[in-house]
């Protein structure tokens, strides 16, 4: 694939106007919202592609090694974040590589939000920034000083802390951000001091419910927040020792039903619907005694013929029709009809064994990805990229 020229380091062609007013106010919304300590370096971006123009055409092959996240964007754009090798844009004609060098704060991108202004911002495994079109900005001033303020609205977003693991010295504590258009402000989730190691509460998943509510998965816990109160899941509260596993929770989900999905690299996936908390992976017959949720007691419901598994769970998705879908490390994808289970894997077309974002686009497939990206025709998987 032959790059634009203005990779190569052309001018590029001069904007129409309305594509250069609206990347003044977004840098104006930057130079003002991100705080005036901002520091910011310059890339060159070309047009954005329609939105949804047409399907996409023959797939085009990443050059990352694991994509672990995605985004759709509002102008048809589509975005992949990688395990440590940066973020990629297609926009429908080429794809456009952006690393440290141009402006990342890290090149492990766990997750890709666009805001209300259409900025679109990249929860790094270090740091956080955010691109307007023609440039990669990161935040250096933060408010600190509202950690226990937990109001917010639905079109908040939400990031987790600026550390790779654990929270900075700033931060001084388990947390996220939220933004609310104008200003980050960090707020504390509800720890007990020294119960743990403040990286057993580094976040690992961030997931908007019903009724506004927030799930945060952590290593350790779930904290949700309805506006008012928290809902703390841990441990403690679901009676997990080493004969069961403990919590190693590496994303969450809440469906259009209200129920919470809880996916760990270990015990699987935790069912909370309403008052009943069900260990689906167990009762689905699925687990796995190992070192991973520090269980070595077998248990029913083990799987112990070399059949895969639903222990180890990095994503959760729910598609259009309501299915609810699982990651795995290993075994590929699980889904869940409410009745039955099927697994997915290279029969199937989906090549990755390690499913590490399940995501539904703009519109409305459902994607996968991991080694490559991957769409479901609602029965098998293409690959995208």
């Amino acid at each position: 694939m032959e790059n634009p020229p203005w990779l190569h380091g052309n001018a590029m062609d001069s904007p129409r106007d309305a594509r250069g007013a609206r990347e003044s106010t977004l840098a104006a919304i930057l130079t003002f919202t991100l705080i005036h300590a901002t520091s910011c370096t310059t890339n060159p971006a070309g047009p954005p592609s329609p939105p949804d123009a047409g399907p996409i055409g023959p797939p085009a092959r990443l050059r990352f090694e694991t994509v672990r996240s995605m985004l759709h964007d509002t102008n048809g754009n589509y975005w992949f974040g990688s395990w440590n090798e940066g973020v990629c844009r297609f926009d429908g004609k080429a794809l456009t590589y952006f690393t440290t060098a141009d402006g990342l704060t890290d090149n492990q991108v766990r997750s890709i939000h666009e805001d209300r202004h259409g900025v679109i911002w990249f929860e790094c495994g270090f740091g956080l920034c955010g691109f307007d079109g023609q440039r990669i900005c990161t935040p250096t001033a933060k408010d600190y000083t509202a950690k226990n303020d937990w109001r917010f609205a639905a079109d908040d977003l939400w990031f987790k802390e600026d550390g790779r693991i654990g929270a900075t010295d700033l931060e001084a504590g388990p947390g996220a951000y939220r933004y609310d258009g104008t200003t980050f402000t960090w707020l504390a989730y509800p720890v007990l001091s020294g119960r743990e190691p403040a990286s057993a509460h580094a976040t690992t998943g961030i997931a908007k419910g019903k009724d506004g509510r927030v799930w945060f998965a952590t290593y350790a816990a779930v904290f949700g927040h309805d506006g008012k109160s928290f809902t703390v899941i841990d441990d403690h509260s679901l009676g997990l020792d080493e004969r069961t596993g403990r919590l190693h929770v590496r994303c969450v989900l809440e469906d259009s039903k209200g129920r919470l999905w809880i996916g760990n690299n270990g015990i699987g996936v935790i069912l909370r619907d309403g008052a009943v908390i069900t260990q689906f992976t167990q009762q689905m017959g699925l687990g796995k005694m190992g070192m991973h949720g520090d269980r070595r007691v077998p248990l029913p419901g083990d799987v112990t013929d070399g059949s895969p598994t639903l222990h180890r769970v990095f994503s959760i998705g729910e598609d259009r029709a309501g299915n609810i879908w699982f990651g795995t490390v290993e075994h590929g994808a699980w889904r869940w009809d409410g009745k039955t289970l099927r697994n997915f894997g290279v029969a199937d077309g989906l090549t990755s064994k390690d499913v590490m974002g399940i995501y539904t686009d703009r519109r409305g497939d459902l994607l996968l990805c991991g080694q490559g990206v991957f769409r479901f025709n609602g029965t098998t998987f293409d690959r995208m990229f």
